[in-house]
This record gives C-alpha cells, sequence and structure tokens, in this order.
C-alpha cells in the first residue's frame, strides 16, 4: 500500500487548511442546488392513491400525518426480492438502518414514511427483526396505475418530496440512483477516512485496499465478522 507523504504536524495543519478551502466550496454549492430545489416548480397529484397501514386502509394525504410536507421513501421490501421472506432488499435495509428519531423532521412540519409492496404483517416482522421504527405501508395496486409506476420507483429505489395544500397535494422533487446516498452516514463517515469506501470506482492512491460496489453490504445482523 502506497501511503501519502508523513508530514509533520504543521505540515499536515497546513494541508487540511487548503483541502477545507475546497470543503467550502462544496458546503456553497450543495447550498445552491438546496436552493434550487426549493424553486422548482410543482406538479398536482390527481390520483387517490392507497395504501395499507397498521391501522388500516389510507390514501396519500394520510401519510402526512397532518404536517404539510411528505418524503416518501420506495424500499424494495417486497415478495420475490433477495433475503425474502427474512428480509427485503440489503440496499433498502441499508437505508432503512439510517433513519433515526422522526421528531427533528416532524418539528418543520415534514413526515418521513416507507413503502412497499410487503403485506402489513411481512413489514412488521421484518420491522421486528431489524429493529426499525419507521412508519411504513403497503402499496396498494389501483386499475388506473399505482404509486411506484406512477412516481418512478416501480424498478428502483427513490425518494420523492410532496407537499399539500389543504387536501390538494403536489408533487416537488425527486431523489433516485446515487442521490438517495446523502441519506445513509456510512458513506459519509467512510468519505472522511483515509481509506474512503474501499470500493473499486474510487480514485484511490495505489494498493489501497478495494472490492467491488455493493458486495461488502450484508444486512446489518448476517454481517458476523464479515469484511
Amino acid at each position: 500500500m502506497h501511503t501519502p507523504p508523513i508530514v509533520s504536524a504543521q505540515e499536515w495543519d497546513d494541508a487540511l487548511q487548503e483541502l477545507l478551502v475546497k470543503e467550502k466550496e462544496l458546503t456553497r454549492s450543495r447550498d445552491a442546488m438546496a436552493a434550487m430545489r426549493r424553486r422548482m416548480p410543482w406538479t398536482p397529484v390527481e390520483k387517490p392513491y392507497a395504501f395499507d397501514g397498521p391501522e388500516g386502509r389510507v390514501g396519500l394525504l394520510d401519510l402526512f400525518q397532518g404536517r404539510r410536507q411528505l418524503i416518501a421513501y420506495r424500499a424494495f421490501v417486497d415478495p420475490g426480492v433477495h433475503g425474502w421472506p427474512d428480509h427485503g432488499c440489503v440496499g433498502c435495509s441499508l437505508m432503512a438502518d439510517h433513519i433515526g428519531n422522526l421528531a427533528h423532521l416532524n418539528a418543520r412540519d415534514t413526515a418521513l414514511v416507507y413503502v412497499s409492496r410487503g403485506s402489513q404483517a411481512d413489514l412488521a416482522r421484518i420491522k421486528a427483526r431489524m429493529g426499525w421504527d419507521i412508519p411504513w405501508y403497503t402499496i396498494v395496486p389501483e386499475p388506473d396505475g399505482t404509486f411506484d409506476t406512477d412516481f418512478g420507483v416501480d424498478e428502483w429505489h427513490g425518494t420523492n418530496a410532496f407537499i399539500r395544500d389543504g387536501d390538494r397535494i403536489y408533487r416537488t422533487y425527486f431523489i433516485n440512483n446515487r442521490g438517495d446516498e446523502v441519506f445513509v452516514n456510512t458513506f459519509a463517515f467512510l468519505d472522511m477516512t483515509a481509506l474512503g469506501r474501499q470500493e473499486s470506482w474510487e480514485d484511490s492512491p495505489e494498493g489501497y485496499p478495494q472490492t467491488k460496489p455493493y458486495e461488502w453490504w450484508r444486512w446489518h445482523d448476517e454481517y458476523n465478522g464479515s469484511k
């Protein structure tokens, strides 16, 4: 493994201060992107989407839990995915592991929910096994389309943002693919370390440990010391 230069504490601090200039540029770029999102046009949601929840059948408006905004992540905790019936998708499970106390999000008049194709009984069982405390709903097919196909999450995970004005609902933004990884702080922690995520796509010095993306992921109850 070819390590970077070994330097004195003062030289290291000088290098850090130089890199922090780039960090600040990244922060400002991220803030600018968030400002652009706030200015995105809204599009009305016209269909009466249905979901099964712990208390029975509900509509999309109910998922707001009385709040003004809704973030809905489509998780593939569905029959037929790898690991079923003990688990859902390993990547979606990794995402769910990083959802913390929602009181902070709720304080900004925003609800977060997960939606899947798994039944409520299956979702309750898997949530209990994995220790997840997330409002989680079952997508119900409808004659004129379904939530997942209409909002771009029928074949791949994704996160949709909605806002309501009374009973009127509008879609305001959508993130998928690598855009979702900002919700996984494991990646953020690894990105600040010397070795990074240790995946083959990364630009790392020669000889650094690297494996193929995704292959190291496990359900958190099945690592058993593997790397």
